[in-house]
This record gives C-alpha cells, sequence and structure tokens, in this order.
C-alpha cells in the first residue's frame, strides 16, 4: 500500500475514487475538489437540501460515475462536529470508509487532508489517516489455499497545500511506522500456535534486532535454571517445547542507564495445564501472547522513531501444557528473588512468567520504569468488557502517562485501585504467596501479585484481555488480534523521552 502526499490539483492524479468530508450540518459543498462535475454537485447539493446527508460522524454517502474521464466514485464522510473532531474519531472513519472503497475494488483513491479546520494540526491529522487506511486495511488469510487478494487498494495520494506537505509527508511517515508494529503484533497472535512455539518468537525478535540493529539476547532452559527461574519453569515443565527468555534492547541515549522496560507476557499457547481450560473457545488461547508480541513489535517501531531514551523489551516465552511432568495445584515454587508461591490454580500461570521476569528486570537491569503487558484475567473482561485495557500501578505520574498515551493512540485505558488490603487475597498459609487471590477483584490482586516483583521501582500493569483480540470488525479494528497496545507503548516511550530530557 502506497500513500503519497502531493500539493498540486487533484485533477492530475485521475484516481478511481475521490473521499472527502463534511461536517455536521453544514449546507456547503465540499471545498477540497474544485474539479467535481456538475453531475457531483447536483447528487451532492440534493444530498445535503434533503437531508440525506447531515455530516454525523461516520455517516457515509457514496455518488458513482458512468463517465470514463471521471472518478468512479465519490465517497462523502461524515466527520461530525468540527470541535469535536479527535485524532481516534478520525482513524475510526477513514479505518472504516477505506474498507468499504477497497471492496468496490477501487484501487487508486484521492482525498484532501481530512479534519481541516479542527483542533487537530496537520501532523496529527496525516498520522490519523495513515493509521486508519494501514489499519484498517489489514488481513490474515496466510493458510488459505486460495490465494485472496489481502487488499484491491494500492494507492491513497492525500492532498495538502504546500505550506502543509513537511508536516503531512512526517505524520505519514510516523503513522506508517506505527502501523508497521501494530499489523507485526497482529500476526504474530494470529498465528496457530503449532507456528508459533517459544522458539519461533525468539526467532522473530531476533530478526527484528537484526533489521534494527538492536542489541539481543536468548537465555534458554539451563540459562534460566542458573538464574533460579523456578516459578516460569514450572509452567514450562508440562511441554515438550523448551522455554525462552528474549531480552531486546533499543539505546537512544550514549549512557547506559534503562529507562523503559517493557515485560511482555509470552504464553504461546494456554490450555491450563492440569487446571485444564474448558474445550470451547480453547483455540484463542494461541494469542495468550499477545503482551510478549505488543514489547517486541513496539521495539521495532522505537527503533525507526529514535527517542532518546534507552528502553528494553524482556519476554519469557513458555507453553502452558497437561503432562506426566506438569505442574500441579499445591505445588509450591520458588521466584528468582527467593519468593515462595503455592500454586492453587495452574491456569494461573502468567503471572508466575511475569514474576520472574520482572524480578529479573528488577534485579540485572534496574530500570526507571517496568511496564508490564498481559492477558493476564479473564475479569478484566467482567470490569472493562471490549473497550479499555486495565491499568494497576505504585505510582501515579506513570499510570498517568500510560492513559495518556492511550487517549492519544485511542488504545483506552482505565487505571484500577491497588488499595493494600487487595494484597491479603494473594498471601498462603504454606508459602510466601499464592498465585490466585480468589474471583473477587481478580484482575486487581493478579496486577498486584505480579506488582510485588517489582520492588520500589516505579511500575505499572497493563491487562489488555477483551482488547487484544476482536470478534467483530469496526473502524479501523480488523476481526481476530487487534495489535493493542503497540501504539500505545511506542507513544508512552516518546513521550518519556520528552520528559526525561526536558
Amino acid at each position: 500500500m502506497e500513500i503519497k502526499v502531493v500539493s498540486n490539483q487533484i485533477r492530475t492524479h485521475k484516481p478511481e475514487g475521490l473521499l472527502c468530508a463534511q461536517y455536521q450540518n453544514r449546507k456547503e459543498l465540499p471545498s477540497a475538489f474544485p474539479q467535481f462535475d456538475t453531475l457531483f454537485k447536483d447528487c451532492i447539493t440534493r444530498s445535503l437540501s434533503h437531508k440525506r446527508f447531515s455530516g454525523e460522524l461516520n455517516e457515509l454517502e457514496l455518488f458513482h460515475n458512468c463517465q470514463s474521464e471521471q472518478p468512479e466514485l465519490v465517497a462523502i464522510l461524515g466527520l461530525g462536529k468540527i470541535n469535536e473532531l479527535t485524532s481516534d474519531k478520525l482513524r475510526q472513519a477513514v479505518g472504516h470508509t477505506i474498507r468499504i472503497l477497497n471492496r468496490k475494488h477501487i484501487t487508486r483513491v484521492s482525498m484532501p487532508l481530512l479534519g481541516e479546520g479542527s483542533k487537530l494540526n496537520a501532523l496529527e491529522r496525516a498520522q490519523s489517516i495513515t493509521e486508519g487506511i494501514l489499519l484498517g486495511l489489514y488481513s490474515f488469510h496466510r493458510y488459505k489455499t486460495a490465494k485472496k487478494k489481502s487488499t484491491d487498494l494500492k494507492q491513497v495520494t492525500i492532498v495538502c497545500t504546500k505550506s502543509e506537505k513537511t508536516a503531512v509527508r512526517t505524520g505519514v511517515k510516523n503513522g506508517q511506522i506505527m502501523c508497521q508494529a501494530a499489523l507485526l503484533a497482529r500476526d504474530l497472535a494470529n498465528e496457530p500456535s503449532n507456528k508459533m512455539y517459544p522458539a519461533d518468537l525468539a526467532n522473530i525478535a531476533s530478526e527484528i534486532a537484526q533489521k534494527h540493529t538492536l542489541p539481543i539476547s536468548i537465555l534458554e532452559k539451563s540459562d534460566m535454571e542458573a538464574l533460579g527461574m523456578q516459578a516460569a519453569l514450572s509452567v514450562s515443565q508440562g511441554s515438550a517445547q523448551a522455554p525462552k527468555l528474549i531480552i531486546l534492547s533499543y539505546r537512544g541515549k550514549t549512557d547506559e542507564k534503562v529507562d523503559l522496560a517493557l515485560v511482555g507476557k509470552g504464553i504461546t499457547f494456554d490450555s491450563g495445564g492440569i487446571s485444564l481450560k474448558p474445550a470451547d473457545g480453547m483455540g484463542n488461547m494461541k494469542g495468550d501472547m499477545a503482551g510478549a508480541a505488543s514489547v517486541i513489535a513496539a521495539m521495532s517501531a522505537i527503533a525507526q522513531l529514535k527517542p532518546c531514551i534507552n528502553v528494553t523489551a524482556v519476554v519469557i516465552a513458555v507453553e502452558n501444557m497437561p503432562s506426566g511432568t506438569a505442574y500441579k495445584p499445591g505445588d509450591i515454587v520458588k521466584v528468582m528473588n527467593g519468593t515462595t508461591i503455592e500454586i492453587i490454580s495452574t491456569d494461573a500461570e502468567g503471572r508466575l512468567t511475569l514474576a520472574d521476569a520482572v524480578s529479573y528486570v528488577n534485579s540485572s537491569i534496574k530500570p526507571k520504569y517496568i511496564v508490564d503487558v498481559a492477558t493476564l484475567t479473564g475479569a478484566c473482561i467482567i470490569a472493562l468488557g471490549h473497550v479499555a485495557s486495565a491499568v494497576i500501578s505504585n505510582n501515579q505520574a506513570l499510570a498517568n502517562k500510560i492513559i495518556t498515551a492511550g487517549c492519544k493512540t485511542g488504545e483506552l485505558c482505565w487505571q484500577l485501585p491497588a488499595f493494600e488490603e487487595y494484597r491479603t487475597q494473594n498471601k498462603s498459609e504454606i508459602a510466601d504467596l499464592k498465585n490466585t487471590g480468589g474471583r473477587p477483584a481478580g484482575t486487581i490482586t493478579a496486577g498486584l501479585f505480579v506488582g510485588e516483583f517489582a520492588g520500589s521501582t516505579p511500575w505499572a500493569h497493563m491487562d489488555i484481555a477483551g482488547v487484544d483480540q476482536s470478534e467483530k470488525e469496526y473502524g479501523y479494528i480488523t476481526k481476530g488480534a487487534t495489535g493493542i497496545p503497540v501504539r500505545t507503548l511506542v507513544t508512552l516511550a516518546l513521550d518519556l523521552a520528552q520528559k526525561l530530557n526536558d
């Protein structure tokens, strides 16, 4: 998919489709394309005067033309009230519309820089448009034997003024980088589990490291044993697949201090282990490594955007399977920092791997901030549905930055309380902790369990269960893996870089 930026008249591009926008309750014609012939002008005027089209957000009017020298189709997109237009409203509207144009087999579309007159600057509008296009056109058909075009749409041209051109090109470039990362995360989480074992995830991380010249270390089972990562290894011991500890780094500063550590839950398939999950829906557990996919993919974007910050991603990749060697309810395991854990359920495995991963980060990497990302609890879906990620933190400033980054990207986050009283639910009578605090406040207690291993380091946990996959398409979200919260993590790194260097 090529996205071009031009500042000359649209007539020279001879697109198959034109896309322009109208704000709510405005009566004038869209001004971006003065070359509309009489046919289009009459159609649009009639629609506006008869109130068939009011310009409400996501409202869409299509006009077809049989004249060969003119565009085959003109789409007028409603963007709502001008003072209420946000980056994500624009992103969603473009994503939805561009999918419709693609399904009509339009190969070349031209549009103005949508959102003129809103509070958004040219760069923000260009980036939102780009993200809407690329995220909205995503599909995963790798394993279909009847080869299908992923998209008919080959080129989108954005027409802007000469004074806007530099900002628009920057916005398009940033949007492309963000989307490449988000789509990588979608690909990884959409892969079937027999194509995405821990070794496969490690290999992909190595490819990213090589492509962007990033330092990487991949530790094997013996290395993890030497580190005392008994909690994470216990999850792995029922599987024939060897675990991997992936450490991927970006250095945007000359000093060695790591500013931000991103920790991802990397369960490449979660059967529940001995505490076996129900068969219905178990196939979706191929996506239980969405947290790992997100942090690895985010590193590819950070490497290209080059913020002045040092970031390290850490993933313990394992498979949770039942077998004669699997760990069992009632077992006691030890985290590398010495904490003992009573196993209540082998299906509460993600927090065990994160316990060792966060312990490793806290003791060996010693960053200024730790953010872990995980499809950790079904309780998160009960609490927040499929709208927002949950955030739990020991540092309000860090939590605020994550929530702000989520608002910028449209990947919404909601902070849950971290009261000390919740921690008592994780206490065990025969060990230091137990690996589930029960059903009440399950998302909170699971997050606080992970937070025990961050110590005094500013830490935040993102539970992305509920937003990591979608059962329907809407806006720029397609069915399957969503790639959330890749763009939030990248934006967080950019924002922290700005704060640390002010």
